[in-house]
Parts: C-alpha cells; sequence; structure tokens
C-alpha cells in the first residue's frame, strides 16, 4: 500500500521550482509560465546559470570537465524545463554551434582520430533544438547522425571508430531525444530521414524489451535499472520510459518489464528513490543518492500516468 497521491504531489509541490512547475505541467494539467519563468532566478536553476564563467561557457568550455563543462550544464538546465528565451544560454550555444566541425560534420571531435561521438552529437541536438539554435547550424550534425545508423535500427558511438556492429541502447537513446527536441521544435532540415530513424531507434529499444538482452533474454547490464539522475549519457529504464511518455508513444506490451521493474522500485510512501549518482565533479548537488527523489518521483509518475492502466491489462498479469 503506497502513501496517498495527494501527499505525494504536494511533496512535490514544495520542491525546487522546477520540480513545481513540471508537476503542474504533467501531472495537474495546469501549465504556468510564470511558475516557469522563476526557474532562472530561484534555486537550481538561479545556481546553473551563475556558475557560468566570464568566457561564456561553464567548466573549461564544451565538454571538460565532464559533469560540469558547458555540455552537460546546458542538458541539466533543459532538463529542468528552464524558458528556452535565456540571453545568456543563447550566446553559450551559439558559440558552440559555431566552432569549427570535424571532417564527419559532428559537434566536437574527440581523440587523435578527429572522429566525432554520436552520443555527444544526439545530446547537442536535444539541447540545441531545445533552445533554439538556427538550422543551418544543425545540418551537418543531422547529415553526421544519419550517416551514424546501423542496420539493427539504432546507433552506437564505436561505430566510426573501431566498427562496432551492434546499437547501443546509451547511444540509441540520446539520438532519439535529440531527434525528438528537433522535431518537436518544427526544424525540417531532412526531418523525414530523422523521423524514420526514430522509429528504428524506438523498434530497436522495445526489441530489447528496454533492458534485456535481444539474443539471451538477460538483463543487459544492472546500472540500467537503477534509477540515476542526471542520467548524463547512461540509459536507464526511467529515461527510455519517460522519452518515450514525452513522444506519447502508444502502449507496447514489450514496454512492461521495464514498467514492472519501476513499479518495484517505488518505496511504501509512494516515492522513488534516487538511487544512484555518477561520479565526478558538479556545480552542486540537487539532490543526495539512497534518499527519495523528487526528480525521480515525478518522471514515474509522468510515465505511470501514462501506461500504468494500459500495463495492468496484460495477459497474466
Amino acid at each position: 500500500m503506497y502513501g496517498d497521491d495527494r501527499q505525494i504531489i504536494d511533496w512535490l509541490l514544495r520542491g525546487d521550482v522546477a520540480i513545481q512547475y513540471q508537476t503542474r505541467r504533467d501531472l495537474l494539467d495546469d501549465d504556468q509560465p510564470k511558475l516557469r519563468a522563476r526557474i532562472a532566478s530561484e534555486g537550481w536553476g538561479r545556481r546553473f546559470l551563475e556558475r557560468r564563467n566570464k568566457a561564456g561557457a561553464w567548466g573549461r568550455g564544451f565538454y571538460q570537465p565532464k559533469w560540469t563543462s558547458s555540455h552537460y550544464t546546458l542538458l541539466d538546465l533543459k532538463s529542468l524545463a528552464i524558458t528556452p528565451e535565456q540571453p545568456l544560454i543563447r550566446e553559450s550555444i551559439c558559440k558552440i554551434a559555431s566552432e569549427p566541425r570535424s571532417a564527419d560534420g559532428g559537434i566536437y571531435p574527440i581523440g587523435r582520430s578527429g572522429m566525432s561521438d554520436i552520443c555527444i552529437d544526439g545530446m547537442f541536438l536535444n539541447y540545441a533544438c531545445y533552445f533554439g539554435v538556427r538550422e543551418d547550424q544543425l545540418r551537418s550534425a543531422v547529415d553526421f547522425i544519419l550517416d551514424q545508423r546501423m542496420e539493427d535500427g539504432g546507433f552506437n558511438c564505436q561505430k566510426n571508430r573501431s566498427g562496432a556492429r551492434h546499437s547501443s541502447l546509451h547511444s540509441t537513446l540520446s539520438v532519439l531525444e535529440g531527434i525528438m527536441e528537433y522535431d518537436r521544435n518544427g526544424y525540417s532540415y531532412r526531418i523525414e530521414d530523422l523521423l524514420k530513424a526514430a522509429a528504428r531507434s524506438r523498434e530497436f529499444i522495445l526489441v530489447h524489451r528496454l533492458f534485456k538482452s535481444d539474443r539471451t533474454g538477460q538483463v543487459i547490464h544492472k546500472d540500467m535499472l537503477r534509477l540515476a539522475f542526471p542520467p548524463r549519457w547512461k540509459y536507464n529504464i526511467l529515461r527510455a520510459l519517460d522519452c518515450f511518455q514525452a513522444a506519447r508513444m502508444p502502449w507496447d506490451d514489450r514496454m512492461g518489464d521495464a514498467i514492472a521493474v519501476l513499479k518495484s522500485k517505488r518505496l511504501r510512501d509512494g516515492r522513488w528513490p534516487l538511487q544512484a549518482a555518477h561520479p565526478g565533479a558538479v556545480h552542486f548537488v540537487m539532490e543526495e543518492a539512497g534518499k527519495p527523489s523528487r526528480l525521480n518521483t515525478l518522471a514515474a509518475l509522468r510515465v505511470l500516468r501514462a501506461y500504468e492502466a494500459a500495463s495492468e491489462q496484460r495477459p497474466g498479469q
């Protein structure tokens, strides 16, 4: 028996202003633009913005150090649902988008090979589209992403390095989130190709029942079942399910195993914990691992709102 849902909503509404806004928008159907506008001037959103340096970046630039770099900070700000029309953020992203690309067209080539990374490009597309980067600044990244499609329907950041033959759930979800944001914000360059790639990526994830080997049926990696936030580039079932509900993807029985795992992680009082935090320096700690998490509870309730009724009608349930 779980705690009263109203009590959980009240608990969410006592959290950071970003949690308050998303709770009202996603769980109470009460979008409040004025509340959203406060994310940039209060709480977590303000703290992220205050850590921008005089060079107009976070950390030491685009990707270093990992979790305090511009790249991951922009991804964090997007996850808070901060209002996209932020001059400081636009300025930072425009600098990133205008930097020279590698020969393959992707953003930020890595290592001596000068090859781009499909995970980074997928995440870049995600926040760049959210914050309104011009379409002409996205085209080479789009071309690179589409060039990295794999025969099984997904993506793998090792394809252009070591010749990987099987897609990765990590890479595939990062790209899928980027394509969704590209479509949501009305970009048109190669949109049909991207939508086909997104459909195949969703199918790739579903073939794996969101966390299982398509050959053995065993759990691919236990970390995929751990509820970590922010997820960074790493895949987990809550991130995948939240992506599906955000795309208004209809119920598919292959989601059922992941829904069952998600429900099993619910605490007796109706909340979900933050099970893990990825190691590394951060600007500040939003929530402590091992304790109830508003971020995970909000996402889990979004998912169950979309899919719980259908999941309970599964054969044998």
